[in-house]
């Protein structure tokens, strides 16, 4: 059954405000994980706690289900609508949150942290294409303020995270606080109809569009764009605590000025408009983000290097959304099945990067781990630059 966009202008404007609302809640459980990762280390395993792997394997795990609801979701979409998986994003979440503060062992953990996950990929997958029908005219400001608000909510899970931490409160508590965001997004999208997956022109066929060299580079490239986004952010607590030094109020902080960064970045983009080529834009963000992943990783003052790493969610805010948003303008018939192919390599790359950041650390350093991050955006930046030349 298709769903038919409404004529009434406050309901597009409602359907898209409740879309940003929603990406602040696939951003919770993603971003409860990096806040509480020394503290689970110690919750599950032991005197020693859980190794580097171990727990780069949860946030690994996270982005697995990210990924498996994404590839799922894609192709159903454009035959049943988006309203059933808007809906189905958020009951997970509600479920995996509730396990997750209720889990007596690491496998039982890893599974609702896996769950979450799938909730955030059907979400994940769901909005981009819905947000970007919604506002056919100004695709990549859209998306840039569409995902700004996956920043925002990541902003407000970290506050409350670490509001609880000065407070006394542990991890499986705030699972319940940040409940009730899914909970009222469930409710309200309800009564709402949906726009259409596919154009009134038809869809290209996914087997046709993979033939594309244009779109496997932007499936290369927004693979590097989410390594370069979620390897550091992953990483970035843990890091801040157990390499330079800071306590786990300041280490939850630098995350939280990470997102701030982050969504500063999407909304300067988003707010720009047509004004800004996207291309120089993608170009810069990787350039600068590589200055700033090594100056996080060797710079010899705490300070800086911590400033540096939150500096590094500004640089590479744009690129994921933004290469999003100009792939869809040059195959504006791929449909939900097209973002969920951009989506699942995106989140590939936050499956990929925090796996090896924490196999680095486990070699050598949690330092040389965040250092060998900085390749994500280097390779993205030669993508970017072939995508340039053939527009």
């Amino acid at each position: 059954m298709k769903h038919a966009i409404p004529d009434r202008p406050v309901r597009r404007k409602l359907l898209t405000g409740l879309s940003y609302a929603a990406m602040m809640s696939l951003a919770i459980g993603l971003n409860l994980l990096p806040v509480f990762l020394t503290s689970i280390k110690y919750s599950f395993g032991g005197s020693e706690g859980l190794s580097g792997e171990e727990l780069g394997r949860l946030g690994a795990f996270a982005f697995a289900g990210l990924v498996v609801g994404i590839l799922l979701t894609g192709p159903l979409a454009d035959r049943f609508g988006a309203k059933p998986f808007a809906i189905l994003g958020n009951v997970l979440t509600v479920v995996g949150l509730a396990g997750m503060s209720l889990s007596q062992n690491y496998i039982m953990l890893l599974a609702m942290i896996g769950l979450i996950g799938l909730g955030a990929g059907v979400l994940d997958m769901i909005l981009s294409p819905v947000v970007a029908a919604l506002n056919p005219e100004s695709r990549s400001s859209a998306m840039n303020w569409l995902h700004s608000f996956y920043a925002v909510g990541a902003v407000v899970t970290i506050l409350i995270a670490t509001l609880a931490l000065a407070a006394g409160l542990g991890w499986r508590t705030v699972c319940w606080l940040v409940m009730p965001l899914p909970l009222f997004l469930i409710v309200s999208f309800i009564p709402l109809r949906f726009p259409p997956m596919i154009t009134d022109q038809g869809r290209i066929q996914f087997r046709v569009l993979v033939k594309k060299s244009g779109f496997l580079i932007a499936l290369a490239a927004i693979f590097l764009g989410g390594a370069t986004e979620l390897g550091l952010a992953q990483w970035l607590p843990a890091y801040a605590e157990l390499s330079l030094g800071f306590s786990k109020e300041v280490a939850g902080t630098g995350l939280l000025l990470f997102s701030i960064a982050m969504a500063l970045g999407r909304m300067v983009i988003g707010a720009a408009g047509n004004r800004i080529c996207p291309y120089q834009a993608m170009g810069w963000g990787c350039v600068l983000s590589v200055i700033l992943f090594l100056g996080g990783a060797f710079l010899p003052s705490g300070g800086w290097a911590l400033a540096c790493c939150v500096l590094a969610g500004f640089t590479g805010s744009c690129l994921w959304p933004t290469m999003l948003a100009v792939t869809a303008d040059r195959y504006p018939a791929g449909g939900a099945t097209m973002f969920g192919a951009l989506a699942a390599l995106g989140n590939a790359g936050g499956i990929f990067m925090p796996w090896v950041v924490g196999a680095v650390a486990d070699w050598h350093s949690l330092s040389l781990g965040i250092a060998t991050s900085a390749i994500a955006p280097l390779l993205m930046l030669f993508l970017v630059l072939e995508l340039a030349r053939r527009r």
